[in-house]
């Protein structure tokens, strides 16, 4: 594992929709075991690449589209559910909250990222509560360097933010075998008293659907091309369905727009 942090930059909720528009950048789903995960995805029918080298020591792994949103496996560090503090000293309040809830929840969608252009992201960290904006550094299996910045929110449910990788990581054709083509769609369960700022956070981002939820967090992802959903043996606790099945249930927040 080859991430390293650049130097930090400090930061500190509206309820409006004004805000520009962003993206879903990645869907999290955090395994136990990233190399038999990534196997399973493999048998599956996907195209899975370790996001670092060396892979036994990789703790994420990406399923690519030729352009849109992605799909990132995530395994945490030993020790992780005790890290809340150095973790919150390292990205800022809020940081911690969430690294232990990855450590210490099941098999399954763990967080949504929003892609949110650099020159934004200081900005908006500012209208929601949020940690620092981290400068970040990660070493991919080929040995190229790769560059993003991301901020976490104090509520540690809430998506976070994320800047577009530099240089861009989309390969130019993926081919998986089961057919899949492009993620279509993040259904989010969302807590009423977290709708205000899950708005602020998302904007207009399309592709994106709100429902009403006790708790707020990843409910299932919709992928063009698919026949047939993937074994849910294969999936380790992810909710993957063909872009053209109904959410269910379909119980969602009234909002205007691509997020209704």
């Amino acid at each position: 594992m080859t991430d390293t942090p650049d130097t930090p930059d400090t930061t500190g909720m509206t309820g409006t929709t004004d805000s520009p528009a962003r993206r879903c950048s990645h869907v999290l789903l955090r395994v136990h075991d990233l190399r038999r995960a990534v196997a399973d995805f493999r048998t599956a029918g996907f195209e899975v690449a370790y996001a670092t080298a060396p892979e036994h020591k990789a703790l994420h792994a990406h399923v690519w589209f030729s352009s849109g949103p992605v799909i990132e496996l995530l395994a945490t560090p030993p020790g992780a559910r005790w890290m809340r503090l150095p973790v919150d000293l390292r990205f800022g309040r809020g940081a911690g909250e969430r690294m232990v809830r990855w450590a210490r929840q099941d098999e399954g969608f763990c967080d949504l990222a929003l892609l949110v252009e650099d020159a934004r992201l200081e900005g908006l960290a500012r209208q929601v509560p949020c940690g620092r904006v981290v400068r970040w550094t990660r070493k991919r299996p080929d040995g190229a360097e790769t560059r993003f910045a991301f901020s976490y929110p104090r509520s540690g449910r809430l998506p976070f933010l994320v800047t577009p990788y530099d240089p861009p990581q989309h390969p130019a054709a993926v081919h998986h075998p089961n057919g899949a083509t492009a993620l279509t769609e993040v259904v989010l369960g969302v807590r009423p008293a977290d709708l205000p700022a899950v708005r602020r956070l998302a904007g207009d981002a399309p592709g994106l659907r709100l429902e009403e939820a006790p708790v707020t967090a990843v409910r299932a992802v919709h992928l063009a091309g698919l026949t047939a959903p993937p074994d849910p043996a294969l999936l380790h606790g992810a909710v993957l369905l063909p872009a053209d099945t109904a959410p269910v249930p379909p119980t969602t927040h009234g909002k205007g727009s691509s997020t209704s």
